[in-house]
């Protein structure tokens, strides 16, 4: 690497518009020294609220005029005058792609990154697909590492992949000060700690966590899991059993969003409906978690990139295995950590604390193992030296119908054309009858959902969860 490019200020740009990406690519370049940062939200249905941004972006670096909001047909005129080195596109797929065609138009390109922001077990191939265009694949662990590289194996995809610590998996000290800053307190140094300064616990309890324990029993809600209705209401007999159990101390259900917000994925039977009538003590929580967890004694989940953020800060948690383990829950990354536990175990508060050989394979990495920006410096290194080709988006099957249906479907209303609304009436059955064929042949079988001998799926999600919404 040159000492031109060691000393100088990169220009890098998040372009995001879901709460969770926005989130995780804010905290993920706010922990990357010496560059300029800025945050671009598009308007689509999914784009977040001005209270989530706030929420996303806070303890961050982020915010006034580090953060631009625009629309769609902005984005290309604003890449042209600002000209960043990086782009970092940080949202679901259908989003990425469309964002990735904008870039194939710019006369000078940026290195393309992309990422998920949680936990990505199982390895999904829509994921990749929408994301092979990429310079550069950012994933979170030893483990994702391996999934995505045999699921491009599997599927005759050349995407680089490259390791980074997941913004949330913080010590207890760096959590204890996000916390604070999101409170509302002044954060002196105003930006993440970087790689170096994130370190896993071991042996228990961080100190900090000793010092000071809380007594919130936190459940992290998802949108996606447990999928079922009669699921969703047998989890919340089990929250009400364990505020019943124990009514001196609180049941948080943390969610993501308030009614009429959106978040990354469609929740069906959410449960503040399910939870209209409740104990005193179960109560809803619309904070950022790291102040929720700064009150916990410990953390519930299904499969929730939460509990990640709890184990960081010495916080124990319960994977709740009451629905079974298996990738359509999302939670068989959990197999082999120690964390799972069924209804008993919430209801009784037997948190636990994770394996050591479990953590290292699964976000808890040393840091000097993270190598992603150093894979960023190099990769604009070679463009700036004509040596990194551009992956183009090609075309595909459909042409212009196509494109216009992909531009509605993540749009929405933001899209006004004509073509737009014609392609999402032509479009929409066949693409949901495509999916529904998918679905039906792969109920079981190699390389499935029902597979539980490999840590990715070549089928589409179980769940429906639409890109229009």
């Amino acid at each position: 690497m040159n000492a031109e490019l060691r000393t100088s200020e990169l220009r890098v740009v998040a372009i995001g518009d879901a709460d969770s990406f926005v989130k995780w690519s804010a905290s993920l370049l706010d922990a990357v020294p010496g560059i300029r940062r800025h945050m671009l939200l598009v308007r689509t249905p999914l784009t977040v609220s001005r209270e989530q941004e706030h929420m996303a972006l806070a303890g961050t670096s982020f915010g006034g005029e580090s953060v631009t909001r625009l629309g769609f047909d902005e984005v290309r005129g604003w890449l042209q005058g600002h000209l960043p080195d990086v782009v970092v596109l940080a949202g679901r797929g259908h989003f990425v792609r469309l964002i990735a065609r904008v870039i194939d138009r710019l006369p000078q390109r940026p290195v393309v990154v992309s990422g998920l922001p949680g936990m990505s077990i199982p390895a999904l191939r829509g994921a990749l697909e929408y994301r092979r265009e990429s310079d550069l694949l950012v994933l979170h662990s030893h483990r994702e590492i391996r999934a995505f590289e045999a699921l491009a194996d599997r599927l005759g995809i050349v995407v680089p992949t490259a390791l980074a610590t997941l913004p949330y998996a913080r010590t207890a000290s760096t959590a204890s000060a996000l916390s604070r800053s999101r409170a509302g307190a002044v954060d002196a140094v105003g930006s993440g700690a970087s790689d170096r300064d994130q370190r896993m616990p071991r042996g228990g309890l961080a100190v900090a966590e000793r010092e000071r324990r809380g007594t919130d029993l936190i459940f992290a809600a998802q949108a996606l899991v447990p999928a079922e209705r009669h699921e969703r209401e047998a989890l919340v007999d089990i929250l009400r059993r364990a505020a019943a159990a124990r009514p001196n101390r609180r049941v948080v259900v943390k969610l993501r969003s308030r009614p009429g917000e959106a978040e990354t994925h469609l929740e069906r039977d959410a449960y503040a409906e399910l939870l209209a009538n409740r104990p005193a003590n179960l109560v809803f929580s619309y904070e950022p978690m790291a102040l929720a967890l700064s009150r916990a004694e410990g953390l519930v989940t299904v499969s929730s990139t939460a509990a990640v953020e709890a184990i960081a800060r010495g916080i124990p948690v319960i994977a709740l295995n009451t629905f079974g383990v298996e990738k359509s829950l999302l939670n068989t990354v959990f197999v082999g950590s120690g964390l799972l536990g069924g209804a008993d175990d919430v209801v009784a508060r037997r948190f636990r604390h994770p394996e050591a050989d479990w953590m290292h394979d699964n976000y808890f990495h040393a840091p000097h193992e993270s190598d992603w920006w150093s894979r960023v410096q190099e990769l604009v290194t070679l463009r700036r030296g004509g040596a990194l080709p551009a992956k183009v988006v090609p075309t595909g099957r459909g042409g212009a119908l196509r494109a216009a249906w992909h531009r509605k479907s993540v749009l929405g209303s933001e899209d006004r054309s004509v073509a737009g609304t014609l392609a999402l009436g032509i479009g929409a059955p066949l693409v949901d009858g495509i999916l529904g064929m998918r679905r039906a042949r792969g109920r079981a079988g190699e390389d499935t959902w029902a597979d539980i001998t490999t840590d990715y799926t070549l089928e589409p999600r179980p769940q429906k969860d639409p890109v229009r919404r």
